[in-house]
């Protein structure tokens, strides 16, 4: 039996021309592969950051919220009370302020609390006074418009209390129970922002109802929330 040899033939590989470089960057230049990764890349931290600052935004608007129905709150609340204010009233009212105000209010918070009232005082020194104050939480703010005695014998607090523009006076034989709230807002997401927090303030005024006597009285000898 013949047997049959295969020649092997080895044909040259051709070798490549070099690409030149001006047309290498025109390669480059009309690639579309990995440019929806780029763009991701690029877009990425702006993404982040609206969106957590968003977030931000949204917890910052809460905070006034709750600091405006903690200070009407405490106002409404205070004139609520009938026939006699006593201190264990005044405990009642700070306790409903820390529900609404929530997580650390104390610790962030300043309510003050004033009995406003004609300082029944004649002339020259009429005006109205601060019969009592008490106050709640741990933030170092004092009260804006005077302690506890202020305008009792002179008229310094003539046009009452509040903003230039929304001065509150009480009518005769009647008070005014108006309420101070600040509030320290630290950033929930992006803590590092604002170093030192954010301070908010809000206050309200309610007349009392139903209530002739304004003296405040403390039957179980309860200690005074004072300022």
């Amino acid at each position: 039996m013949r047997m049959t040899e295969f020649a092997l033939i080895r044909r040259p590989i051709p070798l490549r021309r070099p690409i030149p470089v001006t047309g290498l960057l025109a390669r480059l230049r009309a690639s579309r592969s990995g440019i929806a990764l780029t763009e991701f890349a690029i877009s990425l931290p702006i993404f982040v950051t609206l969106l957590f600052g968003g977030l931000e935004i949204i917890s910052l608007v809460m905070a006034h919220m709750r600091m405006s129905q903690v200070a009407i709150s405490v106002a409404d609340n205070a004139g609520r009370v009938r026939t006699k204010i006593d201190e264990a009233d005044i405990y009642e009212v700070f306790a409903g302020a820390n529900l609404v105000g929530g997580g650390d209010f104390h610790r962030d918070a300043r309510v003050i609390l004033s009995s406003l009232e004609p300082n029944k005082q004649t002339g020259s020194r009429a005006g109205q006074m601060i019969t009592w104050q008490r106050c709640y939480g741990a933030l170092p703010v004092s009260p804006r418009y005077g302690a506890e005695g202020t305008g009792k014998n002179d008229n310094s607090l003539a046009l009452g209390m509040g903003s230039l523009n929304s001065r509150i006076r009480a009518a005769e034989g009647t008070a005014v129970m108006f309420a101070e709230v600040s509030y320290r807002y630290t950033p929930r997401i992006l803590p590092s922002i604002v170093s030192n927090g954010i301070d908010l303030r809000y206050e309200s005024a309610f007349n009392v109802r139903e209530r002739n006597d304004q003296d405040i009285s403390n039957i179980q000898r309860l200690a005074t929330n004072a300022c």
